[in-house]
């Protein structure tokens, strides 16, 4: 059984899944989401993206927050490539200190092996996520 972090990687490698902690909060809402839309139009992302915050939130909920997001940000766009992004998100609703959260989150990456893990949370939070992701082996 391989795990995400089997160190079977190289420099060559690119990330197979977006994990965005703080998926709900400002800094997502005015610059992630959009960003992310920008490198999916231009088809430089096209992996899945997993959005992690406290917000007791669906799946759904996090979609309809990202296209407002990006509609915010560069008005009119292709609805079609914005709901391909938004296909693509799903949602992890849980506190940074609780275990489960990322036990939740392994299981949403499925077979992932190089998720990429972006902090949008205050930087206080950033030790308590990092031994949370080691605790299920997602380092």
């Amino acid at each position: 059984m391989t795990t995400p972090n089997d160190g079977e990687t190289g420099p060559g490698d690119v990330a197979d899944a977006f994990v965005m902690f703080g998926a709900t909060g400002d800094l997502a809402r005015k610059k992630l989401h959009p960003a992310l839309f920008r490198l999916a139009h231009g088809g430089r992302m096209r992996a899945p993206v997993v959005g992690v915050a406290r917000s007791d939130w669906t799946d759904e909920q996090l979609r309809d927050y990202a296209r407002d997001a990006v509609r915010a940000r560069y008005g009119t766009v292709s609805e079609d490539e914005l709901n391909e992004l938004a296909s693509r998100m799903s949602y992890v609703s849980g506190s940074y200190d609780e275990p489960a959260t990322y036990e939740h989150l392994r299981q949403q990456l499925g077979s992932a092996r190089r998720p990429l893990f972006y902090l949008a949370i205050p930087p206080s939070m950033f030790d308590t996520v990092i031994s949370g992701l080691m605790a299920v082996g997602l380092h």
